[in-house]
């Protein structure tokens, strides 16, 4: 049977551009002689589609779109993912389901078991896991068909107490198929492979997974669909972080294999292993050149989607001549083009000569247009303004945040007068440690770079150099600073970024606490004053604006802490 993958880049919400993609899809795959054309998860309505879950006139367009897609069936098998009813009185109203069509009709339906509960997944607030499981015959095969989570309740220590292709294989499929919406993060994509590598191994059948491509807000799906054969062997992996499709002939994905549980449990055992327990290695895995090549591309379709499906073309940003405003200013160039950004230059009394110069030539390197905006009379009428009150006073913080949120005022203006976006500049190590100023450098529309430690932003300004000097040199060496008072450095605030990013690394993705931090040979008074300071500046990040996620654990709807806590406070 020639199974035709077509992995796609879906808007939520957008029915009928969902399905003019879908229905092209289908006829190019009948040009080709394909008999099944598969879609990823939830391809109809966009994943994740959250609450709108809870509209009915929602559901209505969804199955008004499998319909639709149906009477394109009468040659070819199209299996798309999308919502259906449960007809049963008890539990929740829908399923996450995959749709077999052929012959204009629905032919089969799988639903999905394993809804996953944790970071950026809620599937469980709206969708009621299967508790039927049937192969779907089609074409001569056992179709074994599951939905993303489904796949991945493998190994010594399964995260939920069923395994769908445990059931299906009573049946004895011929072949597995997985639909997924998996997102990116920087270690996500070689454990995707060894967990259908797993399956593969296990069930002793070959397995084509098709994922979703493309950004939603903060969530970057990357692609990378895979072909397996019975044997374990890779057949071919799709494209990252783009469209693409693949026609594959299932014949040659099945032969007879016999694999050892010891080889089995290899496996699952080496995906278990932690990637960083070394707290000197962190740093070294942080940057690898391999996972940072990877967040460039999910940063640039992250920003490229944000503005298509919002439907904004043009954005804004403070460039101060600093490496944080220096990466966005240049991903943003590759993702909308460099007339599309517009840098605003907003020197202060405290701003150095060459942090000046060096934005120009930033932006003259990518040819974006720019600006130059002096804030000193302003803020001089900030503080003219404020005198009653702050006469007797020493300068200190509120006069250092009152430029930057004179700055956050300017950019807003702008881009309200002429519908751009405006890009926020800070960084993970900022956001975490509360380095920032609200109503001021923290104001944006989207977040670009406040998933990346401020040694990730450096690493990734290198790598953004790899082939010329975009970035002026003078940027990449001199000592960062918020420019807020005379010779300021972050350092006199914060620890090394070396140190400090090890710190929150192991705090925010690793959760440890902060005894296991301190037992791997950590200062016992940095690591309270640091997470203090993460945990005190949590009503600030809850203000922030969407963040793209490349990690796996992001600030934002996967992290959920509350503000008011006694916990290290």
């Amino acid at each position: 049977m020639k199974v035709y993958v077509a992995q796609q880049n879906y808007h939520i919400g957008n029915f009928s551009l969902n399905q003019e993609k879908m229905i092209n899809e289908v006829k190019l795959a009948k040009q080709l002689g394909a008999e099944l054309v598969i879609f990823s998860e939830l391809s109809v309505c966009g994943y994740p589609p959250r609450d709108f879950l809870e509209f009915e006139d929602f559901i209505l367009q969804a199955e008004a779109t499998v319909a639709e897609i149906a009477k394109h069936s009468e040659e070819i098998g199209i299996l798309v993912g999308a919502p259906t009813r449960n007809p049963q009185k008890e539990g929740k109203d829908l399923f996450n389901s995959a749709i077999l069509l052929f012959e204009g009709k629905i032919q089969g339906v799988a639903h999905k078991t394993l809804l996953p509960n944790y970071d950026v997944f809620d599937e469980y607030r709206y969708f009621e896991p299967a508790y039927f499981w049937n192969v779907i015959p089609f074409k001569g095969k056992k179709i074994a068909v599951t939905i993303c989570e489904d796949i991945w309740n493998l190994g010594d220590n399964p995260l939920y107490r069923v395994c769908p292709m445990d059931e299906l294989m009573k049946q004895s499929p011929d072949l597995m198929i997985n639909i997924s919406a998996s997102p990116f993060d920087y270690d996500h994509d070689e454990d995707r492979k060894e967990v259908i590598r797993l399956n593969v191994m296990k069930y002793r059948l070959p397995m084509i997974y098709c994922n979703a491509v493309g950004a939603h807000t903060e969530i970057v799906f990357d692609g990378g669909s895979l072909v397996y054969a019975a044997d374990g062997e890779l057949k071919h992996e799709l494209n990252y972080f783009s469209e693409d499709t693949y026609l594959t002939e299932t014949d040659q994905l099945i032969g007879s294999v016999e694999i050892s549980r010891q080889t089995i449990s290899k496996i699952s055992a080496d995906m278990r292993v932690a990637k960083t327990t070394d707290p000197a290695k962190i740093t070294g895995y942080l940057t690898n050149e391999n996972n940072i090549a990877q967040i460039k591309a999910a940063l640039v379709l992250g920003i490229r989607d944000y503005f298509l499906k919002l439907g904004f073309k043009k954005a804004i940003l403070g460039s101060s001549g600093g490496i944080d405003s220096a990466v966005v200013l240049t991903l943003a160039v590759e993702a909308l083009g460099a007339e599309n950004v517009t840098s605003i230059l907003m020197p202060s009394a405290h701003s150095s000569a060459h942090s000046v110069d060096d934005a120009v030539q930033l932006s003259k390197n990518l040819g974006n247009p720019y600006h130059t905006i002096g804030i000193g009379n302003l803020y001089d009428g900030f503080l003219a303004a404020l005198d009653p009150l702050f006469s007797g006073t020493n300068f200190g913080v509120a006069e250092e945040n009152i430029q930057s949120r004179t700055r956050g005022n300017l950019l807003m203006a702008i881009a309200n007068k002429f519908s751009y976006v405006l890009l926020n500049t800070s960084n993970k190590s900022e956001l975490a440690t509360g380095y920032g100023t609200l109503y001021g450098d923290m104001a944006g529309g989207l977040s670009v770079i406040g998933d990346l430690y401020k040694t990730q932003v450096y690493a990734l300004a290198h790598y953004l150099n790899k082939d010329k000097e975009i970035i002026p040199g003078n940027i990449l060496t001199k000592a960062p600073s918020a420019e807020l008072r005379p010779n300021q450095k972050d350092s006199d605030s914060l620890p090394e970024y070396d140190l400090l990013d090890q710190v929150l690394y192991f705090y925010i993705e690793r959760r440890k606490g902060p005894s296991e931090i301190i037992s791997m040979g950590f200062d016992e008074a940095l690591i309270k004053k640091t997470l203090r300071l993460v945990n005190l500046n949590e009503y600030k990040r809850n203000q922030f604006c969407p963040i793209i996620r490349v990690s796996t654990k992001a600030f934002g709807v996967g992290r959920r802490l509350p503000i008011v806590a006694k916990y290290l406070s």
